[in-house]
């Protein structure tokens, strides 16, 4: 199997298991991961994903040793597994060596991403005429903004963890090999929260690219109303008990 799952309480870990291949995805390892994440969307326990790979890299791309084993849909499913997926739950990209070429799209693809002070970013796919396919020339700009996300498409050159992380492409860097286990800090501390309201959230900040500032507006205040019918009251009302006081995270201990 190239496509292991394991779960820690609330968090579900997906790691690509082709250490041969830098974890280089094959048609049959993307469709593993479209599956994996399709079932931590179903299932009503888990609350956050990790995406990572094995043996000290993330993902070094599609497998270009598989190029043409399998004929390219631009309307089906992306070739790296899940980029044209939207989950309602987060997931964070836990990244050691590299997250390049689709595996820099499956890392665009991950809410956060937490990277050891070795990873390494790149477009490494310029250098063989390869496109970015996975939402590579649509995230990378939303991310990092134009100009950073073009010196990166144009040139294909690496990215250090320190620059990714100055740019905003890297949202927590670590020691190298520690980036799982701080990617699972994270998301357990993430499962803690009231899950309806900030899922809601994060739907509306995915959302919102999709509207003019109008219609983005009302869709957040439209999506608000759930979270405030079920759990926005019980909620100031623990404030108000005195729990988080002082903006202290302490206390949340997961619903």
């Amino acid at each position: 199997m190239s496509v292991i799952i394991a779960k820690d309480g609330p968090v579900t870990i997906v790691t690509i298991d082709r250490p041969e291949k830098r974890n280089a995805v094959d048609p049959a390892t993307a469709d593993g991961l479209r599956e994996a994440f399709a079932a931590f969307a179903a299932d009503t326990e888990a609350r956050v994903a990790i995406l990572t790979g094995s043996a000290g890299h993330f993902c070094a791309g599609f497998d270009l040793g598989a190029v043409g084993t399998s004929r390219y849909d631009p309307d089906g499913p992306g070739p790296m597994g899940p980029t044209r997926m939207l989950l309602e739950k987060p997931v964070i990209a836990a990244v050691e060596g590299h997250a390049v070429a689709g595996g820099l799209e499956l890392a665009l693809w991950c809410d956060l991403r937490v990277a050891a002070a070795s990873a390494i970013f790149g477009v490494y796919c310029r250098r063989w005429g390869v496109p970015l396919i996975d939402g590579g020339t649509v995230r990378l700009p939303r991310i990092v903004g134009q100009g950073r996300a073009l010196d990166m498409i144009l040139t294909g050159r690496p990215v250090t963890a320190d620059e990714a992380q100055r740019i905003g492409l890297a949202d927590r860097v670590v020691a190298e090999g520690e980036a799982l286990a701080a990617a699972i800090d994270l998301a357990k501390q993430i499962a803690a929260f009231p899950q309806i309201c900030m899922n809601s959230d994060r739907i509306s900040a995915c959302r919102q690219w999709d509207f003019d500032i109008e219609g983005a507006l009302a869709y957040e205040a439209h999506a608000g109303v759930a979270p405030l019918r079920e759990g926005a009251e019980a909620g100031a009302k623990r404030f108000t008990e005195g729990t988080g006081r002082g903006g202290s995270f302490a206390d949340f201990k997961g619903e």
